[in-house]
């Protein structure tokens, strides 16, 4: 449900964004150029580029939301299984000398460490992208709308 809830409220957010910037496109334009022919082609264009960028932003919220999810959940189960097997080997050879139940607790506590941090790493890396997919899209968007206006 919160998963729900979490992307129902970031594409509301986008909508009402993206309603705003087509709204304030278009007074400009109308303002700015009195011909109808123009404004139309603008508001065609606007609206198309709109979408496309609407989508983009779902898709990119919706992807990066189940991958972190998805990541946190699997690091959590093998953390726990790890755990359990250690208190498996620590019971099981409980008669071997303390040294080797303390090198093999040492192993899983780097094997945790070195997995948290990949993870980290990964989550990081997949945002990152999705970030800079979002802003180059946004720049190529504002960058044909202001040459479809200069143009006409």
């Amino acid at each position: 449900m919160r998963f729900l809830s979490l992307n129902a409220f970031f594409v509301t957010v986008t909508v009402v964004v993206v309603v705003v910037v087509v709204v304030v496109v278009v007074v400009v334009v109308v303002v700015v150029v009195e011909e109808i022919v123009v404004v139309v082609v603008v508001v065609v264009v606007v609206v198309v580029v709109v979408v496309v960028v609407v989508v983009v932003v779902v898709v990119v919220v919706v992807v990066v939301v189940v991958v972190v999810e998805v990541v946190v959940v699997v690091v959590v189960v093998v953390v726990v299984v790890e755990v359990v097997v250690v208190v498996v080997v620590v019971v099981v050879v409980e008669v071997v000398e303390a040294e080797v139940v303390v090198e093999v607790v040492v192993v899983v506590v780097i094997v945790v460490v070195v997995e948290v941090v990949v993870v980290v790493v990964v989550v990081v890396v997949v945002v990152v992208v999705v970030v800079v997919v979002v802003v180059v899209v946004v720049v190529v968007v504002v960058v044909v709308v202001v040459e479809v206006v200069v143009i006409e």
